[in-house]
């Protein structure tokens, strides 16, 4: 897995050149883009979270598009609509911005429900359905999601289907002051440097880390720990909803893909760890009691992880 390693170091240090500081969310990025997954960054405002997806979006070229949500955001302005012609006489079918590679979908929960769900389809098949016709998106599609914590005002929360579609939830976090400062004084120019921020790969070449990413070697013991730690949140008393089977899938996948861009062609129960907060967070539901607690989803995820048992396996597939 050593062509993932090096293609995964490359985007990082392109992205480094607008989005200061924060490797392990370009690694998760790339985690889920690797799978063929989606991402949704949740934060305040003002840490990165638009920089941080333009600038992996630019990384690696094909089209990148934009959306900016606002409440009056219809279907038809995501998804594209069909235009008469006259002189024709006959409809044609005019794409919105979801037909791209790379779709950054910003500030998502400002948009009503109606519009959000407008996605789903995109998300779970590749593919939108318009006028009673299938339109395949473009290979590779990556969506990229952010939005902002539901306390704030003007804001539509996501309903538990759209946020199952997401591989990854994401939190950016502020930066430490040495990061910070490099923000300040990137600032000293006329330009902003994502406007800098070039391609550094290729489609086919997405294509082939994609299909390599599927190769990387999962053993029994793995699994099983991968469906001790699912079973575990099912039995949690503090949680209504545990972790599904999509969130298990999640979590095998995520963790072949981290161990690709860690240069190994087998999956380690640490892996398995490590991607457990990011591929479930969104996939399990707090109790009203634990939500009138305080308990948070993750210290739960957290204390799962460290309950179960977990396996000794050897190195290598």
């Amino acid at each position: 897995m050593t062509k993932v390693r090096e293609w995964a170091e490359l985007i990082r240090k392109s992205t480094e050149r607008a989005f200061y500081g924060k490797a392990d969310v370009v690694e998760k990025l790339l985690i889920a883009l690797l799978c063929r997954g989606h991402v949704l960054i949740e934060d305040v405002p003002g840490v990165g979270k638009t920089i941080a997806a333009r600038a992996i979006g630019q990384s690696l070229g094909g089209t990148f598009k934009r959306i900016q949500c606002t409440p009056d955001l219809l279907p038809a302005d995501v998804l594209g609509v069909s235009v008469y012609s006259p002189k024709t006489g006959e409809f044609a079918f005019r794409e919105g911005p979801i037909c791209s590679n790379v779709l950054l979908v910003d500030e998502i929960n400002r948009a009503t429900p109606r519009t959000q769900s407008a996605l789903l389809e995109a998300m779970a098949e590749n593919q939108i359905s318009i006028d009673g016709k299938r339109v395949p998106l473009p290979d590779p599609f990556f969506l990229m999601a952010t939005e902002n914590p539901v306390e704030f005002e003007g804001t539509f929360p996501l309903p538990e289907a759209q946020k199952d579609r997401f591989l990854l939830a994401l939190k950016i976090g502020y930066p430490d002051r040495r990061s910070e400062e490099e923000i300040l004084e990137s600032q000293r120019r006329t330009t902003h440097p994502v406007s800098d921020v070039e391609a550094v790969t290729d489609l086919p070449t997405v294509q082939e880390m994609q299909a390599a990413v599927v190769q990387v070697h999962v053993s029994p013991a793995v699994r099983g720990y991968i469906l001790d730690l699912s079973e575990a949140t099912r039995r949690e008393p503090r949680l209504k909803l545990g972790i599904s089977p999509r969130g298990s899938l999640a979590l095998y996948k995520g963790a072949q893909a981290l161990a690709a861009i860690r240069g190994r062609d087998y999956v380690v129960p640490e892996d398995i760890k490590e991607m457990l907060i990011p591929a479930c967070i969104k996939r399990i539901l707090l109790r009203s009691e634990s939500v009138v607690k305080g308990i948070a989803e993750e210290d739960i995820l957290r204390d799962v992880g460290d309950s179960v048992v977990v396996p000794v396996v050897k190195a290598g597939p």
